[in-house]
């Protein structure tokens, strides 16, 4: 199949109709149907039935269709690419990082960025690591914050600051005296919680040491992210492990929270690409996210 063959395919699959193809490629319906009937005589086979006015693929096209999906999916990354390569060098600031890192502390180092740069356009999401990695190859985004390692060809990763992994409670489960030392993983024994079956290496880890605690916690809500387990303990639902940075989201107040007793380091991660080197505007975000969360994990 060539691709004028490929992607009028899948515009059929898509729409429905050679009409609807030849609108979505920007093509006459003639030209549609002529592109339409050199692919099937190329190949051998019909690609669509007719049925009650509508192109159905035949069972032969569905074989095709998987491995189409994924060629039009790598074109439009492609084109992703070039469009991003070819823009101009004072295109702003663009960060991606995790739901996670995006409630105060992105925010707060794009607020300060901002008082050292006053014209600059700082562009921000949030995505999962995996996706994050996707999008700093594609050049959609200049910089990555994780909790993760992302160990991805062609990616740069510096750790920023380390932290502990956090014990947190509803308001007034612990004593102020009881806040000033570390929470043994064993005074979880039977306690409620909230179970996280996030799948990322802490997650991992987390849930492995809590099968190890005799008699098992008492968990009867599970959840699959850290900040919905935060949002529960605030509640009066239990108690969570979680990442510092989700214990601090909204300061103090909101929940307890005590670091875990046992040697489990939460690193926060800086991700960009081998090939670009950091300007100073990016240089200096990074500064501020650094110094922000440095001053965060300093209260755990």
């Amino acid at each position: 199949m060539r691709l004028r063959h490929i992607e009028l395919f899948h515009a059929v699959l898509t729409t429905g109709s050679l009409t609807g193809a030849a609108r979505l490629l920007s093509i006459s319906q003639p030209a549609a149907s002529k592109v339409l009937q050199h692919a099937e005589l190329q190949l051998g086979f019909a690609l669509f039935s007719r049925v009650r006015g509508r192109l159905q693929p035949t069972p032969e096209a569905l074989l095709l269709r998987h491995r189409v999906e994924k060629i039009v999916q790598e074109l439009h990354g492609l084109q992703r690419l070039t469009a991003n390569i070819g823009r101009p060098e004072h295109y702003p600031l663009r960060v991606t990082c995790t739901p996670t890192l995006a409630h105060i502390l992105v925010p707060t180092a794009a607020t300060a960025l901002r008082t050292d740069f006053p014209g600059a356009t700082v562009e921000l999401f949030t995505q999962h690591s995996m996706e994050m990695c996707e999008s700093l190859m594609l050049h959609e985004a200049d910089i990555g914050l994780t909790l993760q390692e992302a160990g991805r060809q062609g990616l740069r990763q510096d750790p920023l600051c380390h932290g502990h992994v956090m014990v947190i409670a509803p308001p007034g489960w612990w004593s102020a005296e009881e806040l000033e030392h570390p929470l043994p993983i064993g005074a979880l024994a039977g306690q409620p919680m909230i179970g996280i079956t996030v799948q990322d290496a802490l997650g991992r880890m987390l849930q492995s040491h809590l099968k190890q605690v005799t008699p098992m916690p008492q968990i009867s809500v599970w959840v699959q992210t850290y900040q919905l387990a935060r949002s529960l303990v605030a509640q009066g639902q239990g108690l969570a492990l979680v990442d510092p940075f989700t214990a601090w989201r909204d300061g103090e107040g909101a929940v307890q929270m005590r670091p875990l007793k046992l040697e489990l380091c939460v690193t926060l991660y800086a991700v960009y690409r081998q090939d670009s080197p950091l300007n100073p505007m990016q240089k200096r975000f990074l500064a501020h996210v650094r110094r922000l969360a440095q001053r965060m994990l300093s209260r755990d």
